[in-house]
């Protein structure tokens, strides 16, 4: 396929922009992904000459967004790859997280400093609803690949740029961790780049599965020869709740993520508290396998006793998580689904949201005690109310 006429193109964009933008006529419609964006854009009210404020995150919180992000462990690897392309000389490269903060930006010396002017730096927030329709904001707002040319972006101060941008998900459990992005003077744009990006983020997420296969057979290895020996049931999870090791139960691939301050009921181990391990968490049961969780409501404010071998776990609970509790506990064995929580808690069925919410928000106080789909204690879990 032959190569556009950049500057032809990019003209007949620009008349296509202001057209839209002024709410005029244009000589053609923008593509489909462009104008759901403006439109976006508009009902944002934000200023397409340029003058919507800037969002620039303080240096410790992009610190502290890096040690967060996976990416960080890819982050070298794709400059590497990426900015030894043949037409790395005139583009940058950019890495965001999932919120569209700009974590990290290499590249060519003369497009980072016109990269400066538009406050495309690092600690930026370029998210849609910041800096208007761009490849890195739009993508996220689409959950797809985006690239954009010229006047194909909101603010004309973007119009002499082209970006193509590549959301990167992790391949274990498929959440959005960022975005990969690159950007460059409008007529350089070479007709491999969305290729390059893609191939790019393909290859990272690849790599991002290799590091946590490696590392949880470090872990597994590491564990299972210290365990050797011990008797009784324990759980070796890394920090997401992976699992790496399993001795004397079986469990999902995963389990909830661990907190050295919450019970985690282990099927087949019972009440564990998670012992914090280098690279991961310990799950063990420190007395009986069976848990019994006492609702004490006479007390204000409701609290739950959890009680076990070990000395009771005290939660507090709000008004709203005590009548989940009742909820739950009069369902039995049977549970009670989104919907009937719904019913109950608000008189209709339309809450699912919220009581979803609501019920994540207990778990992360109570932990696996509460299971779901439906909602019902978990095996090993009597309940008595008071």
């Amino acid at each position: 396929m032959p190569q556009p006429d950049l500057a032809h193109l990019a003209r007949d964009l620009t008349r296509i922009h202001d057209a839209v933008i002024t709410g005029g006529s244009p000589p053609e419609q923008p593509r489909a992904l462009v104008k759901r964006s403006w439109d976006r854009m508009l009902r944002l009210g934000l200023d397409p000459g340029g003058g919507n404020h800037r969002v620039v995150a303080a240096e410790a919180d992009i610190e502290f967004r890096r040690q967060r992000s996976k990416l960080r462990l890819i982050v070298e690897e794709m400059k590497s790859v990426l900015l030894r392309a043949p037409d790395a000389a005139s583009f940058i490269l950019v890495v965001t997280d999932a919120d569209g903060v700009i974590l990290w930006r290499d590249g060519a010396h003369s497009a980072r400093r016109q990269a400066d002017g538009l406050g495309f730096v690092e600690g930026a927030h370029w998210s849609e609803s910041v800096v208007g329709t761009n490849a890195i904001g739009t993508a996220l707002a689409e959950e797809a690949p985006v690239q954009l040319f010229s006047a194909e972006h909101f603010e004309s101060a973007q119009h002499p740029w082209y970006c193509s941008a590549v959301p990167v998900h992790d391949p274990h459990d498929g959440r959005l961790l960022g975005v990969v992005d690159i950007s460059g003077p409008a007529l350089t744009l070479h007709p491999t780049v969305r290729t390059l990006v893609s191939t790019a983020v393909r290859l990272a997420e690849a790599r991002l599965m290799i590091i946590q296969q490696e590392h949880l057979t470090s872990l597994r290895d590491r564990m299972s020869a210290m365990l050797q020996g011990t008797h009784g049931p324990a759980l070796v999870v890394d920090d997401e709740g992976w699992v790496a090791y399993e001795q004397g139960v079986r469990s999902r691939d995963r389990i909830d993520v661990p907190a050295p301050d919450r019970s985690i009921l282990i099927p087949g181990a019972g009440i564990c508290m998670p012992e914090k391990i280098a690279g991961g968490w310990l799950l063990r049961p420190s007395g009986d396998r069976r848990a019994s969780v006492v609702l004490r409501l006479s007390q204000s404010p409701a609290v739950l006793e959890i009680l076990s071998d070990s000395d009771p776990l005290i939660v507090a609970l709000t008004p709203r998580h005590a009548q989940i509790v009742g909820a739950v506990t009069s369902a039995g064995a049977q549970g009670v689904s989104a919907s009937d929580l719904s019913q109950i808690l608000y008189g209709d069925a339309d809450h699912l949201v919220t009581v979803r919410a609501e019920v994540s928000r207990l778990r992360r106080s109570i932990g696996a005690l509460l299971a779901t789909r439906p909602y019902r204690w978990a095996e090993g879990v009597s309940t008595t109310l008071e």
